[in-house]
């Protein structure tokens, strides 16, 4: 391989915006996501929280997302496992 080719693999590997960081990016969307949700309707789980009365003004904009993410929390065991899963820990 010539020095030009390996240059341009090293910029390809290192710019690589596309690949692996995108996927990265949407993952850590999700999870915030499922974060938010678990704040405002984590009482359609059975965890009371006094928030829930005025997260409701919220549920016109989040109702079409509300059922995804209810078999996205009764198919996780534990959210701290997923999480660890992600950092590459024990559980």
């Amino acid at each position: 391989m010539s020095f030009l080719e390996n240059i341009k693999l090293f910029f390809e590997g290192a710019l690589d915006l596309k690949g692996r960081s995108v996927h990265h990016i949407e993952a850590e969307a999700d999870e915030t996501m499922d974060q938010f949700m678990m704040l405002c309707y984590s009482d359609l789980l059975g965890i009371d929280m006094p928030t829930t009365y005025y997260a409701l003004e919220l549920l016109p904009y989040l109702g079409d997302e509300l059922e995804d993410w209810m078999k996205r929390m009764d198919s996780k065991k534990s959210v701290w496992e997923a999480r660890g899963a992600s950092l590459d820990m024990d559980p």
